[in-house]
């Protein structure tokens, strides 16, 4: 694909998502707040299924990513064909293991797994057929009916629920519903434009690759995916368990609003994934450090502009809202989860670099290490603090920095490289300087005003300075465009 085409892709991935997130955050700030617990319960099944999906995909996904390269268009379908068997008989073993965990544990919630399972089959088959749609680079409709749908159908349920028309459990039963429907659409649109057809004869594939390092490959990934879910979902078990399904609510809300800020970073990631492998396979270490610099930029400047806009004028905004008593419980969590994301998105795609490099084995450690420091962190907070869902919070945080600290140091060492150069800290210099600024300018009065001055002074003088002293490429084409624009306007 050109770099126009891959342009217009990431435009459009990022666009639907904002579009997804547009409707989440109204929901979240205007419907989700009057039923916390209805929330909680449902983001519970959310993150069980999140944990039960890696499970049933078992590395096979990240795998089409990383051997697709080398084969040829046969061998591919094959490959696809594999991945799709692979995934069918591990969820009929994750089904006929769900009894035997309630039974063995004693886990009081078995309603929960059970909800959950059909959500989770759906994820792992939406997981691999995204994948193949990267190879393609074709992300962007399965990404409208992934962010799209969700968002819709939860806060219609919501409704419904709230005005008694559906009872809890059956809008439950309709919210798994959709991810079925997600399934459904995202598979016709793939099988329009691939064809593997039904050869499941893999004895020439595995000549290709061997089987071997295609298991050993796929084991480490299902470890690293599977444990980067169970350290960032983790939040999501142990408070209803610990705090409370209505704790879960409010956290819930903070994270979803927390989490417009990677919308950027997601597409970018899903779209350069190929890219990175292809970089990597051919040992184009330069160019590939030209993207990493320049990706880690664009993506710290998004970010800050936006956590910028969160940190000077939440308060004002929550303010104006109805829900805004329900809300307040949220606001730090919307602020420390928010700068882990930043932090996150100016890190650029390490995780990339390192899972589809030699070198994937890391991915394990790191992750190893994550969930060990975020679920010591999150126990350690509930239990000797008072700080509750915040708690949580920087828990998620801490895991997160030494998280990132821990790839880009493995990185550096084994490729010499970091996403950091000099304009990346004068960017950290305007972005801090101009907060702290306009962060301590009078307020009127007026919460309305202060929200659209602050925000808007925010926006004006960050994207100015960047674009004068032309510090992230991107932006200057953007704005470039927008002018000329304007003239022939």
């Amino acid at each position: 694909m050109d770099k126009k085409a891959l342009s217009r892709q990431v435009l459009l991935f990022t666009l639907i998502n904002y579009t997804g997130t547009a409707i989440g955050v109204i929901s979240t700030l205007f419907i989700y707040p009057n039923n916390k617990s209805f929330l909680g319960t449902v983001r519970y099944v959310d993150n069980v299924a999140q944990l039960l999906y890696p499970v049933m995909v078992l590395g096979a996904s990240q795998s089409l990513i990383k051997f697709y390269p080398a084969l040829d268009e046969s061998h591919r379908k094959k490959l696809f064909n594999y991945s799709l068997l692979s995934i069918m008989l591990m969820s009929l073993a994750v089904l006929l293991a769900i009894p035997l965990f309630v039974w063995g544990s004693g886990f009081d919630n078995a309603h929960i797994l059970y909800l959950a399972f059909p959500a989770a089959v759906s994820l792992a088959f939406i997981e691999l057929f995204k994948r193949q749609a990267q190879d393609m680079q074709e992300i962007a409709v399965p990404t409208l009916y992934e962010k799209l749908i969700p968002k819709i159908i939860l806060p219609i349920l919501f409704l419904l629920v709230l005005n008694h028309i559906l009872q809890v459990y059956v809008s439950l039963y309709f919210y798994v519903i959709s991810y079925l429907l997600m399934f459904a659409l995202t598979a016709i649109y793939l099988f329009k434009r691939f064809k593997p057809g039904l050869n499941y004869k893999f004895k020439s594939l595995f000549y290709q690759i061997p089987h071997k390092d295609y298991l050993r490959y796929s084991l480490y990934a299902f470890a690293g995916s599977f444990g980067s879910l169970l350290a960032f979902r983790i939040d999501g078990i142990i408070i209803p368990e610990l705090i409370s399904v209505e704790a879960n609510g409010s956290y819930n809300i903070g994270s979803t609003l927390a989490s417009t800020l990677q919308i950027p970073a997601v597409g970018m990631f899903a779209i350069y994934a190929p890219l990175v492998s292809g970089y990597l396979k051919n040992n184009n270490i330069q160019e590939l450090h030209i993207k990493y610099k320049e990706v880690a930029r664009l993506l710290f400047f998004i970010g800050a502009v936006l956590y910028s806009c969160i940190l000077l004028g939440v308060d004002d905004l929550f303010s104006l809202l109805p829900t805004s008593k329900s809300l307040e419980a949220s606001l730090p969590v919307i602020l420390i989860l928010g700068f882990s994301v930043l932090v996150n998105m100016a890190t650029g795609f390490n995780s990339e670099i390192i899972t589809y490099s030699g070198y994937y084995r890391f991915n394990l450690v790191a992750v190893l290490l994550l969930t060990v420091i975020n679920v010591s962190l999150n126990l350690w907070f509930i239990h000797y603090t008072n700080l509750g869902i915040t708690g949580v919070a920087y828990a998620s945080f801490l895991a997160m920095a030494i998280f990132n600290v821990a790839k880009l140091w493995f990185i550096y060492k084994k490729f010499k490289i970091l996403p950091f150069d000099m304009d990346f800290f004068k960017l950290v210099a305007i972005f801090f300087i101009s907060g702290v600024m306009i962060f301590f300018l009078p307020d009127t009065g007026s919460h309305l005003i202060d929200l659209i001055y602050k925000t808007g002074l925010s926006i004006a003088v960050n994207v100015f300075i960047t674009y004068r002293f032309r510090l992230v490429y991107q932006v200057n084409v953007w704005i470039d465009k927008a002018l000329r624009y304007t003239q022939i306007k």
